[in-house]
């Protein structure tokens, strides 16, 4: 692994900073929308806009690569980053905001697409394992980080907007300066739809339920937090730890994935999840008192704990019923219809925390979790579990298709026969 950080160094220091920037947009504007005295709902709108730039991102920004080359996309989507995100302060109406975040998502989407392509032509087929861990680690860290800098300024300012703009512009320095040529870009056709839930309707149902719960984290974490009256240093702590949670238990669950029927996982975390977030509605409905803030933080690392292993343990059940050939295009099948899933997510969050209060935004993953597991159960009375099951990869909701071929290349990802 060590020599792979030698060489890939630049472009995982780039990633870093550009996740950096990314992850202090979406919890400052959270903050700074309370500050604006936006409401729930419009504050709902402009988080799910994200979503929606990024799934357009991801279906256009092949076509792009291919047409003027991954150099001149990566410039200009990394120009329009850095420029949305002083934008923000310069208008914060939450219409322009809503606009904002559909270039910034497709913007992002673009640039991870150019970046992983170049991950993958700088590795080989022995160390490519080794890159993708080392590039989503990297990703968390730099989200992790990102909650850190949010209490360096006030958030009713200018200058937490600039600084993730600074980093966003420094990370395409490294980049741009050190990758090998990228490779001729061919994207992947998914899967039909039809195909695909014939294949493994779990694997499609559940990535649905998972991209809401996923949007719901990233987009109305801190909106609920400056609902519920946290501090912006509290907010920082809660949104950090979910993706803690996610770093850390990534593998142990990735380790008892290959060793049991993969489904009995799902169910089990599914209902964990939906224990888990239930309990700080439990302590408004019942003479508890309020939620201690440290119960609050072990809940928000138990939802991005399992959350983030589930979705690599969805993408490695459906493969488990696929030949080789085939698991990429049903990757980024899975990947749209996580996509689907994620643009509703910060609406209904919205709408529940309009109705009901900040509790709203715990009870929306936990009814998703809940209705994962019955979902998950009931499928488990229908079919059998697959005769061989390939090796569980960790991925995460963020990469590109890019990044799952890359995996997909490692010899021990393929389905072993019985």
């Amino acid at each position: 692994m060590l020599k792979v950080l030698a060489q890939s160094w630049p472009l995982l220091l780039g990633i870093m900073l550009l996740m950096l920037g990314n992850g202090m947009q979406g919890t400052l504007l959270g903050i700074r929308g309370g500050i604006e005295h936006f409401t729930t709902l419009q504050m709902s709108m402009v988080m799910s806009c994200y979503f929606i730039g990024f799934l357009f991102g991801s279906r256009m920004a092949p076509e792009m690569i291919r047409r003027v080359g991954h150099v001149r996309v990566f410039a200009a989507l990394g120009s329009m980053i850095s420029a949305v995100l002083i934008m923000y302060a310069v208008a914060p109406e939450w219409i322009a905001w809503a606009l904002m975040r559909v270039l910034i998502g497709f913007s992002f989407s673009g640039v991870y697409i150019t970046a992983e392509s170049w991950l993958n032509a700088a590795s080989t087929n022995e160390t490519r394992g080794q890159a993708l861990s080392l590039y989503l680690i990297m990703q968390m860290i730099g989200i992790i980080a990102a909650q850190l800098l949010l209490n360096t300024a006030d958030p009713s300012g200018y200058v937490l907007f600039v600084i993730p703009s600074i980093l966003v512009s420094l990370a395409f320095t490294p980049i741009l300066l050190s990758v090998v040529p990228a490779p001729p870009f061919a994207s992947t056709k998914p899967l039909s739809f039809k195909r695909l839930y014939k294949a493994s309707p779990l694997g499609c149902v559940g990535m649905f339920l998972l991209g809401g719960v996923f949007s719901a984290q990233f987009g109305m974490a801190s909106v609920w937090g400056t609902q519920a009256g946290l501090s912006v240093k509290e907010i920082s702590i809660f949104v950090a730890f979910i993706y803690v949670g996610g770093l850390v238990l990534q593998y142990p669950i990735g380790w008892l994935s290959d060793r049991m029927d993969r489904r009995l996982v799902v169910l089990w975390l599914s209902l964990a999840g939906a224990a888990g977030l239930m309990i700080p509605p439990l302590f408004t409905v019942l003479p508890f008192g309020q939620t201690p803030f440290w119960l609050l933080v072990l809940v928000g690392a138990l939802a991005g704990g399992i959350s983030n292993p589930l979705y690599s343990l969805l993408v490695a059940y459906v493969n488990d019923y696929l030949d080789k050939s085939d698991m990429a295009a049903a990757s980024a099948g899975l990947i749209f219809i996580n996509g689907l899933g994620a643009i509703g997510g910060p609406l209904i969050t919205g709408w529940i925390m309009g109705r009901i209060g900040p509790d709203g935004f715990f009870l929306f993953m936990a009814l998703l979790f809940g209705g994962m597991a019955l979902y998950t159960a009931w499928r488990m009375t229908r079919r059998q579990a697959p005769e061989a099951q390939g090796a569980f990869t960790p991925t995460m909701p963020t990469i590109s298709i890019v990044a799952v071929e890359a995996a997909l290349e490692r010899p021990d990802v393929a389905p072993r026969k019985a």
